[in-house]
Parts: structure tokens; C-alpha cells; sequence
């Protein structure tokens, strides 16, 4: 077998461990956010406390980002997601086995922790197999999260139904996604997977070693956060979308538009629904389209579910409204994580994208904390539909800064893109 194909095969496999990976964390994040009622009742934490301990993971899973940006510059994120997946599977687990207040904190603590390192070096290990692959596919990884999300929230549907304890709930996901996750883990592949390749098969192709020293180089290159301003602004909006929805779809189709308490659940079923639907269809759309219309598409599709739902007369229609935000949201994370990559890749060389992905990913969470209470303050104040109309004119404003997501293509006349001839010169073999 030659070296060729033995990298060939290894970027498909890495591919393939890494959207289990993805799968996985979105099993371990649902089955905590949808038992937290259980949670609060276990470990009694009151009403007043509870926005703490809610606030509290996305900050320190904020932290565990900026840490892991510094931890990339000396360790390969493989490393980095090979052990903070089963730090964050024990830290689940932890939060049900416990019985102590200090406990229940002292787990979320560690997940927090643990999901912002595994969440920046999953997407940073997305973007350099996309880069190898010449095509799109960061969507795809997101799709099996996506995936990943529904099931964990029905074992949590499933747990809550027939009254299981938080332990007994969390430990068969856990049995089976601990050693799975532990065993994909050797198929991980980092950046200029090429180079990688060529390293321990010793058949270094023309350009191996000059990637490999552009990596080490970039590493050490601090990205300016000038240059990512845009892209920090569309995820902090994406994401004030997406909080929106998952905390108050429930209660704004019930108390705003009327609806039944059973009839209140389903929007966000659906729109975790269309979000996966959207995702494994959008890598299709973007490379026949272009990153910049799916996303303009995406933005504009968005704004479109927000204005539905705002103006909703009554609930069918509110949930048509939640489902075109499906459709809408679901394009916009994952393709700005890829365009962090493609400008990191640009201005500072191949090491630099890690850095990159790290630092945007702390604007997942900052959209995370604020989106819901801004809707709620704005809700108790004025009214959940002129509420609903904050975060339309968020969405709309990634219409403004689309053009961003072209960094590091060539433009056709027809205003499609193509990747760059050196980025993917060796991963357009038919991976």
C-alpha cells in the first residue's frame, strides 16, 4: 500500500471518528440542558440559584476555550479532544451519581471546563479535514451533533418518563460513548494531515515539509482579533438566535399565541429537526453555491422565521416560524468556524487556524449567556413579540458581513467560489 493511499484512508477514517465525536458531545449536552428540572429537584438547588449554575458552564466552558488556544501551541488538538471527551462523559456522570450540593457544582465545574476544550478542538480538528478534503464538510459534522442532540433529549424524554434517576438515566450513554469515543480517538486527524501522513509513513511528498514548518511557524502567530471581529459578531448573533429558541419557544407559543401545554413542546423538536436537515443538506449547497450565499440564505431565511413567529396569529403558524429558523440557523456556526480557519490559513499560515477556531468558539457561549435574557428582559418589559424582533435584526446583520466568509477563495464571475489550488492540492483525490 502506498503512502498515498494510507493517507487517503486515514483522512476518511479521521473524518469518520471525528463525527462520532460530534455525535457524542451532542448526546452528552442534551442529556444535561433537558434534565436540569431533575437536577434542580436532586441536588435542591433553588430558584434564586439556579441562573447561577446555569451561568456558570457556559462561562468556564468560555475559559476552557482560551485555554485550549494556548494548549494548541504545544499540543496537537487530537491530544486535546482525545481527553477532554471523556472528562466531559465523567463530568455527566457526575452530575447524576452525586448527592451533595458542593458536588453538583463541582461536576458542572469540570464539564464546563471540559466541553469548552473539547467544542474548540473538535471544530478546529473539522476545519483542517476540510481544508484537506478541498471541499465542504464542517456542516456534516455539525449535522451528526445535531443528531446527537435529538437522541440524548430523547433518552432524557425516556428517563423523565418513566421517573429514572439522574444515574440511571446518564450511565448506559455514557458505557456506550466513553469506550466508542476512546477507540475513534486514534483515527483523529490534525492539521496538514499530508505532512502528518507523510511523517509516519515515510513517503514525504513534495511540499510535506514546508507545510510542516508553515504550521510550527503559525502556531506562534497570534491572530488579531481585528481580523475575526466580523466572524466573533455573526457567532454571538447565530447563537442569540439559537438560545432564543431553545428557552423560549415553549413558552411563547403557550402564553403569546395560545397554544396547548403539550402543543408548546414541539417547536423545538422540530427545530432541532430541520436544524439537522439543514446541516447534512448544507455542504451540498455550499459547494455548488458558495459559502456566502449559503450563508446569505441562511441569514435571511432566519430573519424570515423570527418576523413569521413575531407576527404569528396563532400557534400552526408560530411553528412554521420556528421551523424556517431551523433551516436558517442551522448553516451559520459551522460556516463561521470554517471561515475563521480559511482567514487564520490566509494572513497567518496553516498553525494559525487552531488559534483561530479556539478564540471564535468563546463567542458561541457569549451568545449562550446573553441571548435568553435579553429576550426575557425585553419580553417583561415591552412584549415576547417585539421580543422576537431583537434577534431578527441580529440575524440580518450577518447579511452585512457574509462577504467574510470568502476569505482565503477565488471568485468565479458567477460569483461561486472554489478552495485555493494550495490548500487542497493532495486532498482532492477522491477523499
Amino acid at each position: 500500500m502506498t503512502g498515498r493511499v494510507r493517507r487517503e484512508r486515514r483522512v476518511r477514517y479521521g473524518r469518520a471518528s471525528l463525527a462520532f465525536s460530534f455525535l457524542a458531545q451532542g448526546v452528552a449536552f442534551a442529556l444535561l440542558v433537558t434534565r436540569i428540572p431533575a437536577i434542580q429537584d436532586r441536588y435542591g438547588v433553588s430558584d434564586a440559584l439556579l441562573p447561577a449554575f446555569l451561568a456558570a458552564v457556559p462561562v468556564l466552558a468560555g475559559v476552557g476555550s482560551v485555554c485550549t488556544e494556548r494548549l494548541v501551541r504545544r499540543v496537537r488538538p487530537s491530544r486535546v479532544l482525545r481527553w477532554s471527551q471523556p472528562v466531559v462523559l465523567c463530568a455527566l456522570l457526575g452530575v447524576g451519581a452525586g448527592g451533595e450540593l458542593w458536588q453538583a457544582a463541582l461536576a458542572l465545574a469540570l464539564f464546563g471546563l471540559a466541553v469548552g476544550a473539547l467544542d474548540a478542538s473538535m471544530n478546529m480538528l473539522g476545519v483542517s479535514l476540510q481544508r484537506a478534503y478541498g471541499r465542504s464538510i464542517m456542516l456534516g459534522f455539525h449535522a451528526a451533533y445535531s443528531l446527537g442532540g435529538i437522541l440524548g433529549a430523547s433518552l432524557a424524554w425516556a428517563g423523565a418518563h418513566w421517573e429514572l434517576s439522574l444515574l440511571t438515566s446518564y450511565l448506559p450513554a455514557v458505557l456506550v460513548l466513553l469506550p466508542a469515543a476512546l477507540a475513534g480517538s486514534r483515527w483523529y486527524v490534525d492539521a496538514t494531515p499530508a505532512a502528518r501522513g507523510a511523517d509516519r509513513d515515510g513517503d514525504q511528498d513534495a511540499g510535506g515539509d514546508q507545510d510542516a514548518r508553515e504550521e510550527a511557524a503559525g502556531r506562534g502567530r497570534p491572530v488579531g482579533f481585528r481580523l475575526l471581529l466580523p466572524l466573533c459578531l455573526v457567532m454571538t448573533f447565530a447563537y442569540i438566535g439559537d438560545s432564543t429558541v431553545s428557552n423560549w419557544s415553549a413558552k411563547y407559543l403557550q402564553d403569546v399565541l395560545g397554544s396547548s401545554e403539550q402543543l408548546a413542546t414541539v417547536p423545538y423538536n422540530v427545530y432541532m429537526v430541520t436544524t439537522l436537515l439543514g446541516r447534512a443538506l448544507g455542504d451540498l449547497g455550499v459547494r455548488r453555491l458558495g459559502a456566502v450565499a449559503v450563508v446569505r440564505g441562511g441569514a435571511l431565511l432566519a430573519a424570515l422565521g423570527f418576523g413569521v413567529v413575531a407576527g404569528a396569529p396563532g400557534p400552526w403558524t408560530g411553528m412554521l416560524g420556528f421551523t424556517l429558523l431551523g433551516l436558517g440557523l442551522c448553516v451559520l456556526v459551522p460556516q463561521t468556524f470554517a471561515a475563521a480557519g480559511r482567514l487564520a490559513h490566509e494572513h497567518h499560515g496553516p498553525g494559525a487556524s487552531d488559534a483561530a477556531v479556539a478564540r471564535l468558539n468563546v463567542f458561541n457561549y457569549v451568545g449562550f449567556l446573553v441571548g435568553s435574557p435579553l429576550v426575557g428582559a425585553l419580553g417583561d418589559a415591552w412584549d415576547y413579540r417585539g421580543a422576537m424582533l431583537v434577534p431578527m435584526v441580529l440575524v440580518l446583520v450577518t447579511v452585512v458581513y457574509a462577504r467574510s466568509f470568502a476569505a482565503g477563495t477565488d471568485r468565479y464571475g458567477d460569483g461561486h467560489e472554489r478552495p485555493r489550488t494550495a490548500d487542497v492540492g493532495r486532498g482532492s483525490n477522491g477523499l
